[in-house]
C-alpha cells in the first residue's frame, strides 16, 4: 500500500514525517472508495457571483478539483498542470463535451472575488472551467462524495492533490493523483466518457465515433492529440496482402485444372 501511494504522488501539504503515513492511506482509500458514488446535486457561488447547480451540469462529464486560495504550493501547481491538459482535451474532444470546476474548500476565505483573482493569476481561464466558492454544509456533503481528504495543519491545510472525473449522470468515474501529471491521465478518462454518451456503435456516427478514438494518440513532444492514420495503413497493406494471396491461390488453381484437363 505504501509503495502504491508513492507511485500515485499523493500530495499533501507539510507531509515529511513518517507518522503522517496512516493519515495518507486513510485519504487514499476514501478516495477510492467513493469510485462509482453519485454526486449529489448541490449548488454553488461562481467566480462572477451567479449560482450554479450540478444538476444543471450533468449530461455531460464533469472535472472537479478542489484548493484553498492561501495556498503556496500544492494547489497552483494542480491548476497550472491542470490548465494544458484542459486545454488538450478540449482540442481533441470539444470545448462543449465537458466542464471543468475548480472548488474553494477553505470556505471563510475562498470568496468567489478571491476565486476569481486565483484563477486570473494562474491562467485557469478556458472556457467551461469554473471556480466555485460553497458554504460549509454543502462543501461537507462534496467531500465525502468524491472522496476527498483535509486537515487543518499549521499555516494552512494538509490535502489530497487529485482531479476526480465524473460522468454525464453524476457519478464518480476516475481518480487522477498527484499535483504533476501528463494530459493523457486527464483526457483518456474524459475520452472514454465523451464517446461512450455519444451515437451508438450500430449507427454509422456511433462507428465513426469509435475509429476517431481508437486513432486519436497523443504526442508527447508535441504535448497534442493527433489524428493517427496508421490504422488505416495497416489495414490497406493487410488488405492488399490478402488479395494477392488469394490471386496466387485462384491461379494456382486454375492452373491445376487447367493440367488435369489436358491429361484427361
Amino acid at each position: 500500500m505504501r509503495a502504491l501511494l508513492a507511485a500515485l504522488l499523493l500530495v499533501f501539504h507539510v507531509s515529511a514525517h513518517a507518522q503522517e503515513l496512516p493519515r495518507k492511506e486513510v485519504a487514499f482509500e476514501a478516495a477510492e472508495s467513493a469510485l462509482g458514488r453519485e454526486v449529489p446535486a448541490l449548488s454553488f457561488t461562481a467566480s462572477d457571483g451567479r449560482r450554479v447547480d450540478l444538476a444543471g451540469l450533468r449530461g455531460r462529464p464533469l472535472l472537479v478539483s478542489l484548493v484553498y486560495t492561501g495556498c503556496a504550493d500544492v494547489c497552483p501547481a494542480l491548476i497550472e498542470n491542470l490548465g494544458p491538459a484542459v486545454e488538450v482535451a478540449q482540442e481533441a474532444l470539444g470545448a462543449d463535451s465537458f466542464t471543468t470546476v475548480t472548488i474553494g474548500f477553505d470556505t471563510r476565505n475562498d470568496t468567489p472575488a478571491r476565486l476569481a483573482s486565483y484563477a486570473r493569476e494562474h491562467r485557469a481561464v478556458l472556457p467551461n472551467w469554473l471556480f466555485l466558492s460553497a458554504d460549509q454544509a454543502t462543501l461537507d456533503r462534496l467531500v465525502e462524495a468524491v472522496g476527498f481528504s483535509f486537515f487543518p495543519s499549521a499555516g494552512g491545510f494538509e490535502h489530497m492533490a487529485m482531479v476526480s472525473v465524473i460522468d454525464s449522470d453524476g457519478r464518480l468515474y476516475r481518480q487522477v493523483y498527484g499535483g504533476v501529471f501528463e494530459p493523457p491521465s486527464i483526457v483518456e478518462p474524459l475520452k472514454e466518457l465523451v464517446l461512450e454518451q455519444r451515437q451508438p456503435l450500430a449507427s454509422l456516427g456511433g462507428l465513426v465515433d469509435r475509429i476517431r478514438a481508437f486513432c486519436t494518440v497523443y504526442s508527447p513532444n508535441a504535448r497534442r492529440y493527433y489524428f493517427s492514420y496508421a490504422l488505416f495503413i495497416g489495414m490497406a497493406i493487410g488488405m492488399g496482402s490478402l488479395l494477392l494471396i488469394l490471386t496466387w491461390l485462384v491461379r494456382e488453381a486454375m492452373r491445376g485444372r487447367g493440367s488435369q484437363d489436358r491429361i484427361s
